[in-house]
């Protein structure tokens, strides 16, 4: 980092919004190049109190239990991504005419001279699996690289070289929420790729407009590859609204086969018509669709998005085969559990929204379906209407499980349904059993709850572990 960069943030009032990981990462960053740093946070709890005196260790100061008020002689607040717009502090800020911006936007700013280049990923799902999955054919042509942003280590960390890890490398798969690039109006990425677009996060973005449009940010300023879905024509709206560096090309990802300047699959082989020489007659062969894990037609997209960013680095094909056949999804996404009497059941608990339950329902059939929690402002009609042929059941779960259960009796009256009020502890054991009971060997007992958790779950990873116990005593009983 630069002495230029370090004099740039020495002596400057900032307030921090939020005293999670990436709050006390951009807390720490930043007092260490000589800013004056308030942290402000709501909570007022024991782990609150504990986490404020390791940072007061450092000079910072922590203000708990009032988030609403902006600290005097605030020149730029630092929010963490989740806090909403309308939010009081950044009211004030705004009628104090003092900046707000995230953490993504300050590891921008605190990139050192020849940073490693960003590719970027964003999109209403997959975004976590396609990162993981680029990071992997990056190291599989012998890049030294990390999968970061929206996952893992805070990206701050990352670029400024806290973390020894992090040092030295050639280039960064970054994944970015839709939170975090409504706070980065500086990034500009290397290539970019929004996966697809479905409603999510209304009740923080407002509208779909909106929403859509924190996702396109993702493209402004690409020098190389702008990439989107063919099969979301609104992916493909937003690299034509980009505004991009003279050169950066437009390169699609389908499930079919592909035309020039996009990638495929044609009989099993995911192609490349987009990274060769003369690419109206000639193609690349990259992969088997055997080599992504697992094979579903998301997750084929997944990889075919993931290509298309490493090919845009220069990657060589064999790396590309290579990094699929290496990478391993994590856990509770479309992940087998176990088969009890003939019926398999899958562990798909990240599937937080509509988009990401339908790409999931898609990949099984027939399907006794789990579903339920937080909708968060999501309907479920269309959802219902595309995946019903493909349900024997449904079992519905949490706060909002009314709204599945209307959805379902106005589009798929047949479909029986078993509506559980209860949210203790053992009420994923009662839904794997009723599944159980709606099940006929060779179906798929599915969890995709299409809902966000903490209503009672901590998060998606406990809910999906909450699954797995119950399949696995599901299996014991019958033992």
């Amino acid at each position: 980092m630069g002495s230029g960069q370090v004099t740039a943030w020495n002596g400057k009032n900032i307030t921090v919004a939020g005293l999670g990981v990436s709050g006390i990462s951009a807390a720490r960053a930043l007092a260490g190049l000589g800013a004056v740093v308030t942290v402000v946070d709501g909570g007022d709890s024991e782990g609150h109190r504990a986490r404020a005196a390791e940072l007061g260790e450092l000079g910072i100061s922590v203000r708990l239990g009032d988030a609403d008020a902006l600290p005097e002689g605030t020149e730029l607040v630092v929010t963490s991504p989740g806090w909403k717009p309308g939010s009081p502090l950044f009211a004030a800020a705004a009628a104090a005419g003092v900046d707000v911006v995230g953490d993504v936007e300050i590891a921008w700013r605190l990139r050192g001279e020849n940073a490693a280049p960003w590719l970027a990923i964003t999109g209403t799902n997959g975004k976590t699996t396609t990162t993981q999955m680029l990071a992997s054919i990056l190291r599989a042509a012998g890049l030294r690289t990390a999968a970061v942003g929206n996952i893992g280590t805070p990206i701050i960390d990352v670029v400024t070289g806290a973390d020894p890890e992090y040092r030295d490398l050639d280039v960064l798969a970054v994944e970015l929420s839709s939170y975090q690039l409504h706070w980065a109006p500086s990034v500009r990425a290397h290539s970019a790729a929004v996966l697809n677009l479905a409603p999510d996060h209304l009740d923080w973005h407002g509208t779909m407009e909106a929403y859509a449009a924190d996702k396109g940010r993702i493209y402004e300023g690409n020098t190389v590859a702008c990439v989107y879905n063919v099969a979301d024509q609104a992916t493909e709206d937003l690299v034509v609204e980009a505004d991009v560096e003279e050169g950066c090309r437009a390169i699609g990802f389908t499930l079919g086969a592909p035309g020039p300047s996009m990638l495929g699959v044609v009989d099993g082989i995911l192609i490349d018509r987009a990274f060769v020489e003369n690419r109206q007659k000639n193609a690349q062969e990259l992969a088997e669709v055997s080599d992504v894990d697992p094979p579903a037609p998301h997750n084929i997209a997944n990889a075919l998005a993931a290509a298309a960013l490493a090919r845009a680095f220069g990657v060589p094909p064999r790396a590309v085969r290579d990094g699929l056949r290496a990478f391993r999804p994590d856990a509770h996404r479309i992940a087998h559990v176990d088969e009890v009497d003939g019926v398999t059941y899958i562990d798909d608990s990240k599937a937080t929204n509509t988009h990401a339950a339908e790409a999931s329902l898609a990949a099984y059939e027939p399907v006794v379906w789990i579903a339920g929690g937080l909708a968060k402002g999501a309907t479920f009609d269309e959802l219902v209407t595309r995946s019903a042929k493909r349900l024997r059941g449904a079992v519905l779960i949490g706060a909002d499980r009314a709204l599945i259960r209307d959805a379902l009796a106005r589009h798929a009256p047949e479909v029986p349904v078993v509506e559980l009020e209860r949210t203790d502890t053992g009420a994923m054991l009662a839904a794997v059993r009723e599944a159980a009971r709606l099940a006929e060997p060779g179906d798929t007992v599915l969890l995709a709850p299409a809902c966000a958790s903490m209503d009672m779950f901590a998060n998606y990873n406990k809910r999906g572990d909450a699954f797995a116990d119950a399949v696995r005593e599901l299996a014991a009983a019958g033992a």
